[in-house]
């Protein structure tokens, strides 16, 4: 441990906020661990602020932004911003979509045709069992709630929303896509300007990133500090940004890692 909180205190300005995936950065194994949980309430009483950013869908978003002890959920890949309100009496929960709203249907018939593609090329995937808590996009499990995938039936998922013009991303479980110009560093724009009044570019220097797979190599390309828990590690030779700093713990135990060592920074 002493050589992570080293590598990160050094050359590190003080970290106000915590921009960070879900799915195997912040739980391990599919589960949210006490010390993970705990670390992101540990982050909010020593005054940094957390924004979750995953393809997780918006159903969870609610209730994340809700529950947790965390500034914003940025969900769907960027789709969706949600956030609780704290500045009125009771607070209110309050959703800002990136993705147009009026091409909704058109999106989700698209999107249909995909996954009966999809589900009849490879039959191991599986629509994934958070879909029907989704708004924009079409998830396939390829390791959640099915036998885990190979990189061959992973690829020909990936080919089969590429065929009809969908953008797509590959987590540590999921193949999610979509219709629509957006995605997580249009998400996480839109909630840090929502959130504190300035332009995100304006404020990476006191923000970190943390991920754990390739779908988050856009914004460690884009962020000026970043963190990759260690089961990243199986995924660096395809990496075109790796994160700055690796971990030596997995999932959730490395974000712990994580907020201990900027917590130390600001003590």
């Amino acid at each position: 441990m002493a050589n992570i909180y080293q590598k990160l205190l050094e050359g590190l300005p003080r970290i106000e906020l915590i921009c960070s995936d879900v799915d195997d950065t912040i739980t391990s194994d599919g589960k949210l661990l006490p010390e993970a949980y705990e670390a992101l309430w540990r982050a909010r009483r020593a005054g940094i602020k957390t924004i979750l950013v995953t393809g997780r869908p918006a159903g969870w978003a609610d209730q994340m932004a809700r529950f947790w002890p965390v500034d914003g959920v940025v969900a769907e890949n960027g789709a969706l911003f949600f956030y609780l309100d704290n500045s009125v009496i009771p607070a209110k929960m309050k959703k800002l979509f990136v993705a147009d709203l009026s091409e909704l249907s058109k999106s989700r018939n698209k999107l249909k045709k995909i996954e009966e593609e999809v589900l009849k090329q490879v039959p191991g995937a599986k629509v994934a069992f958070d879909q029907s808590f989704r708004m924009f996009d079409l998830a396939i499990d390829f390791a959640e709630d099915v036998t885990p995938l190979s990189k061959d039936e992973i690829s020909s998922i990936c080919k089969v929303f590429e065929k009809h013009g969908a953008s797509y991303k590959v987590s540590s479980i999921h193949v999610n896509g979509w219709f629509g110009d957006f995605n997580k560093w249009d998400g996480l724009k839109l909630g840090y300007r929502t959130l504190f009044g300035k332009e995100l570019v304006d404020g990476l220097d006191s923000a970190i990133y943390c991920g754990d797979s390739p779908n988050d190599v856009p914004l460690f390309q884009k962020f000026t500090h970043s963190y990759g828990v260690s089961n990243i590690s199986v995924f660096l030779p395809e990496l075109t940004y790796p994160p700055k700093i690796i971990g030596s713990r997995p999932g959730g135990l490395g974000f712990v890692d994580l907020v201990d060592a900027l917590i130390k920074k600001i003590n």
